[in-house]
């Protein structure tokens, strides 16, 4: 619990995923150890009034839960290669892309990992290429 009787946003999605109680709650606990697995320095965020999401370096991916799907979005998706073509959905938008996981799909874990992996390569070299810019323009005005 934090400090301010809020619970942690690692306990609110351990409720989520029990309060499912269901093959979701099944599949989001699975998604979940995954992207830990691939990605151990992942931290937990609880947004937008009970939105699962995972960071490092700025948002991995989020876990929505819907009547007959759980939503894995990739909030850079659009930049990132998808060999195994596990992106199904939002395949339209210029930024995210989502993976619809239903009730049966088998989820392919390496590929899952991968992408995920690749997603906070990603947000860390986006990072990195935006502090010297920073700098840079902070110098300019001295």
């Amino acid at each position: 619990m934090k400090g301010n009787g809020a619970a942690s946003p690692s306990r609110l999605i351990d409720a989520r995923i029990e309060e499912l109680g269901d093959w979701r709650g099944e599949t989001l606990a699975r998604v979940r150890k995954l992207i830990k697995e691939a990605c151990p320095d992942v931290v937990e965020e609880w947004k937008w009034r009970g939105v699962p999401v995972w960071e490092h370096d700025g948002i991995i991916c989020t876990g929505e839960t819907y009547k007959a799907v759980v939503k894995l979005t990739f909030a850079k998706g659009a930049a990132l290669d998808d060999p195994s073509d596990l992106f199904n959905a939002s395949l339209d938008g210029n930024v995210r892309r989502a993976i619809d996981i239903h009730e049966g799909d088998k989820i392919d874990e390496k590929a899952l990992k991968a992408l995920v992996r690749a997603a906070a390569a990603l947000n860390a070299s986006k990072r990195t290429a935006v502090r010297p810019a920073r700098a840079q323009k902070k110098s300019k005005s001295d």
